[in-house]
This record gives C-alpha cells, sequence and structure tokens, in this order.
C-alpha cells in the first residue's frame, strides 16, 4: 500500500465508520423491537437478552456493512474531488485504474468476509436463537403482569387490574381474557374473573381462574355462562429443534420458499461491495470545479435498483444471483470506462 492508497483509505475508513455506526444503531434498534415481541410471551433477564442480541448479529452485519461500504467510498472520493485533493493525485500521474484496483481488492475482501457471516455464521446463530426462544417456552414462567394491556395467553389477550405475590405464586385479580375467534370459529369470547393464576407445569400453561362469567358473541346471539373455578390449558411444543449445521440449514432450499429467498437476499446483500465499488468510484470522482456530480441521487439510485432487483428474483436463487450480481457489475464497469477512464 503506498502513500496515495493509505490516504484514500483513510479517508474511506472514517467516512465508513461514521455511518456504519449509525446504520449499526438503527439496526440494533430495529432488532430489539424484535426481542421485545419475543419477551411479551416469555421472562429473560439481562444476560439472556444479550445473548439473544449477539445470536441476531450476524444479520445485522449482513444488511449494515455493504451498505456502509457503498456510501462511504462515494461520499470519501466526492469529499476529495470537492477539495480538488482527487486532481492533485492525477496531476502527479496516479492513475485511476490503480485506485480502482485497490478498493477492487478492498471491496473483493469485505465480500468474502460477509459471506462467510451469512451463509455460514448466521445459520448457525439462527439455529441457536430458536433452540434458545424454545427452551425458554418450556421452562419459562409466563410474563404476565398487572395493568399493562397488549399481553398474550395462547389465543386470549389478558388484562389484570392488579396483583399479590404469595411467595412461590402470584395472585391475579379482576382479570379480562378476550377472544377474536379465528378463521372457523367466529364466536368471539370474554371471560371475566376476579381472581386467577398462571401456572407452567411441564410445557403445559394454565390460567386457573376463580368466581367468574364467559360471554360468547355470535352474531345476535349472546351466551353467559357462570362458573366457580375454571381452567384455561395451552400446550407448548416440548421438542427442541435439532441444529441440522449449516449445510441442514440451506439444504431446507428445496423444499422451502422461505430458504429460498434467504439465500438469495443473504448472498446477493454480501456480494454488494465487490460489485458496486466502480459506480462508487464514478460517482465519487469529479472535476467539481465544471460538474458538481449527483452523487447523492446516484447512490440512492444504485442502491434502489440493486436491493430491488433482488426483492424481485429472490424466489429464484438461480435466477437472481447471477442476473442481479452479473447486471450490476456490468453496468458499473461501463459506467465507469465512460465517466472515468478516458478523462481520468
Amino acid at each position: 500500500m503506498d502513500r496515495v492508497q493509505r490516504y484514500l483509505f483513510s479517508n474511506f475508513v472514517s467516512s465508513f465508520a461514521s455511518l456504519f455506526s449509525t446504520l449499526f444503531i438503527i439496526m440494533s434498534i430495529v432488532f430489539f423491537l424484535q426481542i421485545a415481541r419475543i419477551t411479551s410471551f416469555i421472562e429473560i433477564n439481562f444476560s439472556e437478552l444479550v445473548k439473544l442480541y449477539l445470536f441476531m448479529l450476524p444479520r445485522i452485519l449482513i444488511f449494515t456493512v455493504p451498505i456502509a461500504f457503498f456510501v462511504a467510498l462515494s461520499i470519501s472520493l466526492f469529499r476529495l474531488s470537492k477539495e480538488n485533493e482527487t486532481i492533485v493525485i492525477f496531476t502527479i500521474g496516479y492513475a485511476t485504474r490503480k485506485i480502482a484496483l485497490f478498493f477492487g481488492i478492498s471491496a473483493a475482501l469485505c465480500s468474502l468476509a460477509l459471506l462467510f457471516v451469512s451463509l455460514f455464521m448466521m445459520p448457525i446463530a439462527e439455529n441457536l436463537k430458536d433452540n434458545f426462544i424454545d427452551y425458554k417456552k418450556i421452562s419459562a414462567t409466563l410474563n404476565i403482569k398487572s395493568n399493562e394491556f397488549g399481553q398474550k395467553f395462547s389465543d386470549w389477550l389478558v388484562f389484570i387490574d392488579s396483583q399479590e405475590n404469595n411467595g412461590t405464586s402470584t395472585l391475579y385479580k379482576d382479570l379480562v381474557l378476550y377472544n377474536p375467534g379465528g378463521s372457523q370459529d367466529h364466536h368471539e369470547r370474554m371471560i371475566v374473573a376476579r381472581s386467577g393464576e398462571f401456572k407452567n407445569e411441564n410445557a403445559s400453561f394454565s390460567a386457573m381462574l376463580h368466581d367468574g362469567k364467559i360471554y360468547t358473541m355470535g352474531g345476535e346471539q349472546w351466551h353467559v355462562s357462570e362458573f366457580e373455578s375454571l381452567t384455561l390449558r395451552t400446550q407448548s411444543d416440548r421438542n427442541i429443534r435439532g441444529g441440522g449445521g449449516v449445510i441442514g440449514y440451506w439444504s431446507e432450499m428445496s423444499g422451502s420458499e422461505k430458504r429460498r429467498k434467504e439465500f438469495s437476499i443473504y448472498t446477493l446483500v454480501s456480494l454488494f461491495p465487490l460489485a458496486s465499488f466502480l459506480f462508487a468510484l464514478s460517482l465519487g470522482i469529479v472535476t467539481y470545479r465544471y460538474e458538481k456530480g449527483f452523487v447523492y441521487a446516484g447512490i440512492f439510485g444504485v442502491l434502489f435498483s440493486y436491493f430491488a432487483l433482488i426483492m424481485l428474483l429472490s424466489k429464484h436463487p438461480s435466477i437472481a444471483l447471477p442476473v442481479t450480481f452479473g447486471v450490476t457489475l456490468i453496468a458499473s464497469l461501463l459506467y465507469y470506462r465512460i465517466k472515468i477512464a478516458p478523462r481520468y
């Protein structure tokens, strides 16, 4: 790495660090919201929260690193062009093909690392996450609290007015449970009880309710039943999913559309730095005195086009991979040869 390459790389790294940290925080918030949904039916402590987050970390990296790489490369070169530093570099006889070769190698290494994360680390992390959630469903107590909306017990929405802790158990007061019914059962049901308890015994979750009424609503008819004691039971899956390993995870592609889409999306997103680095050079290198460039519109256009192709073709990996990657790489090479190679 010569001095020019070190200088260009240092500018790129500073831009990449700021963009990556911003995208990483945003994606982490999104995944923490997903974790929050999990805590609505199981209870986890802080160390388990960190463990769940680490299981989701490979997926966060897959989506943040490629975008940060492309945008940072474009912006850093455009900033140097705006300050006429690229003109100085070209004036001393430094060829653009050397810059393209240097960042092409960097993009290839980045894509190889991302492919390792997406095709090897991500399946392992996903299996660990699924097994952890299955285990918690079997062993954990229900995380139901008083005066909170949106809580669920099986298909029932639950609201509790108050609670009393009696050592090892919790007695809930003034409970309301509502079941909106399903596609086959069109009857809505609501249960009102003076007191109740929720227990988990051998993966069988039960709600033991006392002194209440059941309202069944269907069309214009309402049925009201009173009870002294009522037990609602729901059976959780006792089975912990087998790991299957990386090969087992991806071998499901033949019969799973979801797995085919994942393979297409993760592979193509990982290859994005390699497919787009010439676009970044072409958008970032300008003679700022005569052309202001359209770097921001160009960045948006490349990102939109690439990810739109992924979404449209992701169900068919054999088509999505060569078409999306090949078209983008060829288009970026043509754009580079038309805009940059003859002028610099």
